[in-house]
């Protein structure tokens, strides 16, 4: 740091103060910060927005030499690394995106002692070049950060990370902090194992992100109920789309453009230069909605991600709650939405089964699917579900779906049965089908492949005409997720009765299920409005920070100068200032540079830095 005096060592707090421009510590942090800078190793877990940066950062900057911080993706150290720039830490990163002078220039540095922190994707840090600079430099530790990646149990296992056992090897003495906001039990230990982590502390944050508002709902007509969500967010509101195929990414991108949204989309099947694009503008501008594979969002720094929405589910707990955990990181109120249907269950069984993983790893991934389907289908609180996934208890949130508007319970036990008999009547034919055709035969409809089988011959042919289409599709969903009915899709996805349908089918067992109340607005919490509405203005930025009007028009003309000042440096805008930080700075409505000390996020160097252009543009009202 280049304001630090020389030879007189700060405290954590006084760092936190002077760099970051925070008056404490929030959660574990202050524990997980005093406990690395003693010189000792940690296991970190905490969400995302908590501030797991910082656990490793401010031990960096108060201990002797350079904090190396091993990090996956490019875009994630460079946004890092130009936030603390803006803060006065001298940080670097040694990546690909570098020319050979750049590299040596750092490396220099490095060797100089003149970087507090660098980034390093774990690749290039286990070159013997890399390995032999660190060899040669003072480190004050080490930060493997997204540390889930280690696991080959995850949902984001990365083989290059199982090198990172090195570190130990050749530097016992540096202490190693692991950082990641999704890791169950079995999870937890590998990371342990792999990266030589024995004697660790463990440190656990709750899992809760209270901000999020959790909404899952039956997949009919997923695009309309995407654009009905789309329509409820505020007009300058940016936001992620995942779906599961490249295909599906590029015609739901091109349809949203056709809907008046600035979509753009990103996955593995575009060229590097157009996916480094459309990620820098989903960066730097307001109200883009990105659509993608999994290719995108780890390590994402956004703090402004409205909502989250997905089209197809994702193959575990661990990675919804990853891929959700990328809104609403300012503590904004924000949405996880996602449509679900029986074929989610079926490919990602089929992805499993197919996989040539070994058997032990296909169970775990089934178990892992098992428990998304079991959270897609909760008809209680969906966060009591969440975390109790990981170990965590919890009381019904209020906040999500099911609390807002909980699902209607009717006694299926009747149905139930007769679908189960449909499909034990069909195989006792001789045959087996999938969902359409044995909904065809329960509802009495004379379709060509019925009749052709003698299947309007069965005597359960026409025996739920009393209930529609759609009815009978939820309800084999529920049967799916129950483990009642299995899906073979090796064989185009018929149905099959499992050990566990007997007692239902012998009348044995009452079967309660949930009805969805259709409303189309429930993840944000308000009444649907029309699909021809423009996007919602109230909801913006001020208006969740809950700014009355004087300050709301103070916060406006501040993201206006931030917005010229961030396209002047080619930064995204957050690396300046959060939203939340030009929020506490309209409240106060500093007259003069002096008064804007003290304001959270504020540090020494960015008042220096843009004090008197902060007061200039609130004194242009």
């Amino acid at each position: 740091m280049t304001d630090q005096p020389a030879g007189v060592p700060e405290s954590a707090r006084e760092v936190l103060r002077r760099v970051f421009g925070y008056e404490a510590f929030r959660g574990q942090q202050q524990a997980v910060v005093e406990h690395v800078a003693g010189g000792h190793d940690a296991l970190v877990l905490m969400p995302t927005g908590a501030g797991k940066s910082l656990c490793y950062q401010i031990p960096s900057l108060v201990r002797a030499g350079t904090g190396v911080v091993v990090s996956p993706l490019i875009a994630l150290m460079q946004d890092q690394v130009a936030a603390l720039r803006e803060s006065g830490v001298r940080a670097e990163f040694l990546n690909s995106t570098l020319s050979l002078t750049e590299s040596r220039r750092i490396e220099q540095a490095l060797s100089a002692g003149d970087i507090d922190l660098l980034y390093v994707a774990p690749e290039r840090l286990l070159t013997d070049r890399c390995l032999a600079l660190l060899a040669s430099m003072r480190i004050a530790l080490f930060a493997i950060d997204e540390a889930h990646c280690v696991s080959q149990w995850g949902h984001d296992f990365r083989p290059e990370y199982l090198g990172l056992s090195v570190l130990h090897e050749r530097f016992p003495e540096v202490p190693r902090v692991a950082l990641t906001a999704t890791a169950d039990a079995l999870t937890r230990t590998e990371i342990r194992e792999r990266l030589a982590l024995h004697d660790a502390r463990e440190f656990v944050s709750s899992f809760d992100r209270p901000n999020i508002r959790y909404a899952i709902v039956p997949r009919d007509e997923p695009r309309r109920q995407l654009l009905g969500l789309l329509r409820e967010q505020p007009a300058d509101a940016c936001g992620i789309v995942y779906c599961g195929t490249r295909k599906r990414v590029d015609d739901t991108a091109a349809w949203l453009n056709a809907q008046g949204f600035d979509a753009l989309a990103y996955h593995a099947g575009m060229q590097a230069t157009q996916r480094a694009e459309n990620q820098a503008r989903f960066l730097r501008e307001d109200a883009v909605v990105m659509v993608a594979t999994l290719a995108f969002g780890m390590g994402i720094d956004k703090p402004d991600v409205r909502f989250v929405a997905h089209l197809d589910m994702p193959k575990s707990v661990e990675a919804y709650y990853q891929e959700t955990g990328r809104a609403g990181r300012d503590g904004l109120p924000s949405v996880a939405w996602m449509a679900y249907g029986l074929q989610d269950v079926v490919n990602n069984r089929r992805l499993i089964d197919e996989s040539p993983a070994q058997d032990e790893y296909k169970r775990m991934s089934r178990a892992k699917l098992d428990a998304m389907v079991a959270l897609a289908e909760a008809d209680d609180c969906r966060r009591v579900h969440l975390l109790r996934y990981f170990g965590e208890a919890a009381t019904p949130c209020g906040n999500c779906d099911n609390c807002l508007t909980p699902p209607q319970r009717w006694d299926a036990t009747e149905p139930a049965r007769k679908l189960l008999s449909c499909i034990y009547r069909i195989r006792q034919a001789g045959s087996a089908f999938g969902a359409h055709h044995v909904i065809g035969v329960l509802r009495g409809e004379k379709d060509e492949r019925i009749v052709q089988r003698g299947h309007d011959q069965l005597s359960t042919f026409g025996i739920g005409a009393d209930l529609d289409t759609r009815t009978w599709h939820a309800l084999l969903r529920q049967l799916v997720a129950r483990g009642w009915v299995d899906v073979a899709h090796d064989r185009f996805g018929v149905l099959e009765l499992t050990d566990a349908a007997r007692p239902v089918l012998r009348g044995e067992q009452t079967v309660l299920l949930s009805r969805a109340v259709q409303q189309a607005a429930v993840a944000s919490g308000r009444k649907p409005r029309s699909a021809a509405s423009a996007r919602s203005t109230a909801g913006s930025a001020a208006a969740a920070l809950g700014l009355d009007d004087a300050a709301r028009s103070r916060f406006e003309r501040l993201r206006a100068w931030r917005g010229e000042a961030a396209r002047a440096q080619s930064v995204p805008p957050y690396v300046i200032f959060h939203d939340a930080h030009l929020a506490d700075i309209a409240r106060v409505n500093p007259l003069d540079v002096d008064a804007l000390r003290g304001v959270p996020g504020v540090g020494a160097t960015k008042l220096q830095r843009y004090g008197q252009a902060v007061i200039g543009a609130l004194q242009s009202l």
